[in-house]
């Protein structure tokens, strides 16, 4: 009679990982343990940027009464909703697609939304935000939205943020300058001061050459790597050259590398607030352009990681992708909650993907390395403009190669694309770009006999929209000034 040698530790230990892997469904999908803690990690090392660049963007700003958001409190905030959001997606969703705060939408936070209204306020409208992009899951009428907007538009309005959040690098590190008004000059910016001086300009300078060469090279984690390698030089920098300012940010080594994080951001936001700060119709534009930039970024970033893993059905779609949407709709939620601007699926989870994760079970690895950079706050926030701007530059490239879709002969849809891209940085406003785009395809259409190709829904945005740039006249004419 042969006896077994499985002690009972042991045969708990198989149990629980039968368990997980039916739950998980890794064998079904064709995956082991060893693949989905790699891609868990490979997805955490491409992300982990946002933990610098979200406080960086987000402290940089000011709102209407001149208040700063701490950066510090900002790397928990930031660290602790992707951790939760990232973990519900994986159990809740099983799918390996992690969540952060959103590049370009925390842009519009910080640089379009805190201006006009205090900051409790601008988050308040991030949780209205992700609260609507619940209702359209639920109700079902993210359909009818998605055929709203040609898929031109859409494309363009990725290309212009990302111009725009590439030109926020280069003047976040003095690359850009805007040149004075006393200067009786046409040209509104110049380079540097006139020219690039100076230890700070060189590590930036240093920082954008380094991102490109491992962008190009494919390289893993290239933006990290290349924000944690400029840090240390501008330390070293600090410490043995006379840098007469870094800006905000200045790269000296903390006395304490580990610090109980701390969460006073936490439930700092007014639902509604921001109505008294400003005019009904700017709150309904500001809302629509953080869910155009949070919903259809979510879309394509889901449909593009499961379709690389092979996770698509025999229709074509993502499996559960109901669910999907609406814990990323339930992240907007936390991070506007958390005041860490809105939080949505990332791009890069497609590393992961690379590395051989098919389940959510590579999102409790994620989630995992987000909650102990819960501790690291001190360390995140050394990092100086200067090395991690050039990390803009390179998103803002990425962002940009949606470009190559567009059909530039058309120019019903090339012309307004084009409105959308420019106007964007050249107006530093994601909301003038929107707008100019929408109006400029109706009319054309309309001119051209193609009215009825026109999304109801469009024609009422783009009135809106009309609306908005001509707020100054018809406020005028109304007898309201």
């Amino acid at each position: 009679m042969q006896t077994s040698t499985t002690r009972p530790a042991d045969a708990g230990a198989t149990r629980a990982q039968g368990t997980l892997d039916r739950f998980f469904r890794i064998s079904e999908r064709g995956s082991t343990y060893g693949r989905e803690i790699r891609g868990g990690f490979a997805t955490f090392f491409t992300m982990a940027y946002i933990l610098v660049l979200n406080p960086i963007i987000l402290s940089s700003a000011t709102d209407k009464f001149g208040e700063q958001l701490d950066a510090g409190q900002l790397a928990t905030a930031t660290a602790l909703v992707a951790a939760v959001m990232t973990v519900i997606m994986g159990v809740r969703g099983n799918l390996p697609l992690a969540l952060a705060a959103g590049l370009g939408i925390n842009a519009v936070v910080a640089f379009q939304v805190a201006p006009l209204m205090s900051w409790d306020d601008a988050m308040g409208l991030i949780v209205l935000e992700g609260l609507l992009i619940c209702v359209l899951v639920v109700t079902g009428l993210r359909e009818a939205v998605m055929h709203a907007i040609p898929q031109p538009l859409k494309q363009a309005i990725s290309v212009g943020i990302g111009l725009f959040i590439a030109f926020i690098g280069f003047v976040d590190a003095g690359f850009v300058t805007r040149i004075p008004d006393a200067a009786n000059t046409t040209v509104p910016v110049q380079l540097g001061t006139g020219a690039l001086t100076g230890w700070p300009m060189l590590v930036f300078c240093l920082g954008v050459l380094l991102t490109i060469v491992l962008l190009a090279r494919k390289v893993r984690g290239a933006i990290l790597i290349s924000i944690v390698l400029m840090t240390v030089v501008a330390v070293v920098v600090d410490a043995f050259a006379d840098v007469k300012s870094w800006g905000l940010v200045s790269p000296s080594l903390p006395d304490k590398p580990f610090a109980a994080p701390d969460f006073s951001l936490l439930g700092n936001f007014d639902l509604f607030g921001s109505f008294g700060q400003v005019s009904v119709l700017t709150v309904v534009l500001l809302v629509f352009t953080l869910i155009l930039s949070d919903f259809f970024d979510t879309m394509g970033t889901v449909v593009g990681v499961t379709a690389e893993a092979g996770l698509l059905d025999e229709r074509g779609q993502v499996p559960g992708l109901g669910r999907v949407l609406l814990i990323d709709g339930a992240a907007a939620v936390a991070g506007g909650a958390a005041s860490s601007s809105s939080a949505t699926t990332y791009i890069e989870s497609a590393a992961g993907v690379g590395e051989g994760a098919r389940t959510g079970f590579a999102n409790l690895v994620t989630g995992g390395l987000f909650a102990l950079a819960l501790f690291l706050a001190p360390v995140l926030t050394i990092v100086p403009l200067q090395a991690a701007a050039p990390a803009l530059v390179a998103v803002g490239f990425l962002m940009m190669t949606q470009v190559k879709h567009i059909d530039w002969d058309r120019y019903d849809v090339a012309v307004p694309a084009f409105l959308t891209i420019v106007v964007m940085p050249f107006t530093y406003s994601i909301t003038n770009g929107i707008g100019a785009g929408f109006i400029a395809y109706v009319v054309i259409k309309a001119c051209l006999g193609k009215a009825r190709e026109v999304h109801w829904l469009l024609w009422g945005t783009a009135a809106l929209f009309l609306v908005y740039f001509a707020i100054d006249p018809l406020e005028q004419l109304l007898g309201i000034k």
